[in-house]
């Protein structure tokens, strides 16, 4: 009973975030962090 409890829990999760949903943020983290590494580096080289 406690294996059916467990995979329900894991049912709704991925029903609250679907894997595209997931890979789609992630993508933007890193593409942010990224872009910001990049201002970052214009502005210490501009200097």
């Amino acid at each position: 009973m406690s294996q059916n409890q467990g995979r329900s829990g894991a049912d709704t999760r991925e029903t609250k975030f679907p894997r595209g949903l997931v890979v789609r943020l992630f993508a933007y983290l890193i593409a942010g962090h990224i872009f910001a590494a990049f201002l970052y580096l214009l502005f210490t080289v501009g200097k």
